[in-house]
């Protein structure tokens, strides 16, 4: 996969990676720092601390791609002082190669290296606030004793990893979720807000990022 892989600069002056291959950017085109922060962070990991007073809790991440929303994530949690378990999957690792030429600006150079670098399929605390596990597994293939309180779904979009947006996919999702948790993504398609809805969760949509109309909060009551 490497040869079709390329990096290139977005709107907001962070990169991105381009895949030829199914013609899609691993982070918006318009400012990658600013989708991720829109989508997961704001209206996913903040929302989330708003409303639960839980001081440790879980995320599951679908995408793990360039660790961008791993690293907002970390960043934000030392500030915010909870404790996040998160854990990510990734069946199809980008190279360290090409990893290390990635510039995400003012995030944390040293983190960023650490936890491309770290191996896969193991615990690992990055801090006192960040407990993290990468696995090299597709989600149709995961299993999970664990319960989480956030997805983050950063999939590639339904036209170019269809098998991503199914009602068999979303059925697993809210299974893997506690009760109160919630999925977010950039993704706002109107079939897919249908069939999320279908196994159960409430839909709200919400504003996007720069770029985009829309995207979609779903919560499992």
């Amino acid at each position: 996969m490497k040869n079709n892989l390329r990096i290139i600069s977005s709107n907001d002056g962070s990169h991105t990676i381009y895949r030829e291959d199914i013609d899609e950017h691993y982070h918006s085109i318009h400012g990658s720092i600013q989708e991720s922060i829109h989508v997961f962070i704001e209206a996913g990991l903040k929302t989330f601390i708003e409303h639960n007073k839980k001081k440790e809790f879980n995320i599951l991440e679908i995408g793990f791609g360039t660790g961008l929303n791993a690293l907002l994530t970390n960043q934000e949690i030392i500030q915010l002082k909870k404790v996040v378990n998160y854990h990510t999957l990734e069946p199809l690792p980008i190279d360290y190669s090409l990893i290390k030429n990635i510039n995400f600006k003012k995030i944390n150079s040293n983190v960023f290296s650490q936890i491309h670098n770290l191996k896969w399929d193991y615990n690992h605390t990055i801090n006192n606030y960040f407990n993290f596990l990468k696995k090299k597994i597709r989600l149709q293939d995961y299993n999970s004793k664990i319960k989480y309180d956030i997805i983050y779904y950063d999939a590639f979009g339904p036209n170019s990893q269809n098998d991503m947006w199914t009602i068999d996919v979303f059925e697993k999702l809210y299974s893997l979720l506690n009760s109160r948790g919630f999925l977010v993504t950039y993704c706002a398609k109107g079939q897919v807000r249908r069939d999320l809805k279908s196994v159960g969760f409430k839909m709200e949509r919400l504003p996007g990022p720069i770029g985009k109309r829309e995207m979609l909060r779903a919560n499992k009551i």
